[in-house]
């Protein structure tokens, strides 16, 4: 059965006997956004070899391309934190 161990600067993803384990989860995140919209883009781009596919691949593309704008996002909500700053017994967010 697989498990995942989510520590504070990595992830940890145990299925049967392996585990993978990745520095940042974000780093996760981002390389499985960049597979699916691999996989996305591809059936998308042969959908297109067929006429009556060709709906469809408009939607994988569609798809595909807001996962790109989702690539920075994930970058920018990894580059940034909150965090509570304790200042004279007072905490601030």
């Amino acid at each position: 059965m697989a498990s995942i161990d989510d520590e504070k600067n990595y992830l940890d993803i145990q299925i049967g006997t392996y585990e993978v384990s990745f520095n940042k989860k974000y780093r996760f995140l981002t390389l499985l956004n960049d597979i699916v919209l691999g996989i996305f883009f591809l059936v998308g781009s042969a959908f297109f070899l067929w006429e009556p596919l060709k709906t469809a691949g408009i939607i994988l593309f569609i798809i595909g391309s807001a996962q790109l704008l989702a690539r920075p996002i994930i970058k920018i909500i990894h580059a940034f934190y909150f965090s509570r700053i304790r200042k004279s017994g007072r905490e601030e967010s």
